[in-house]
């Protein structure tokens, strides 16, 4: 059975920065791209960032491109996101997702319980 737990949601300042993790288990991670998506609220999902099952290729949103960095631990099965330079957009709840993939029924893959993310003064 696939299970992601992320961790490392706060609240933080304007202009700080966070890093959050998720842990995976139930699956070989290695052979899996993994991403990050988030719920700002009373909206629906976004995309955050994918990275290749190596960690050779990371792609970003525009909107977190060069203040979020995409990272794994494939020795941990643990996925990363770095992210600085934070804005109160950026609050949300975030979810790491196992080969995300986007239909006509929005983003699939099996996803964690997500991790909530403030950005506020």
């Amino acid at each position: 059975e696939v299970q992601l737990v992320e961790s490392g949601g706060v609240l933080v300042q304007p202009g700080g920065s966070l890093r959050l993790s998720c842990a995976a288990s139930g699956f070989t991670f290695s052979n899996s791209g993994m991403s990050w998506i988030r719920r700002p609220p009373g909206k629906g999902l976004e995309y955050v960032s994918t990275i290749s099952g190596n960690g050779g290729a990371m792609d970003y949103a525009a909107s977190v491109k060069g203040r979020f960095t995409i990272s794994r631990d494939n020795a941990k099965n643990t996925l990363y996101l770095q992210m600085s330079d934070l804005k109160p957009e950026d609050t949300g709840v975030y979810y790491c997702v196992k080969d995300l993939t986007y239909t006509s029924v929005g983003f699939e893959g099996p996803r964690g319980q997500g991790t909530q993310v403030t950005v506020s003064s």
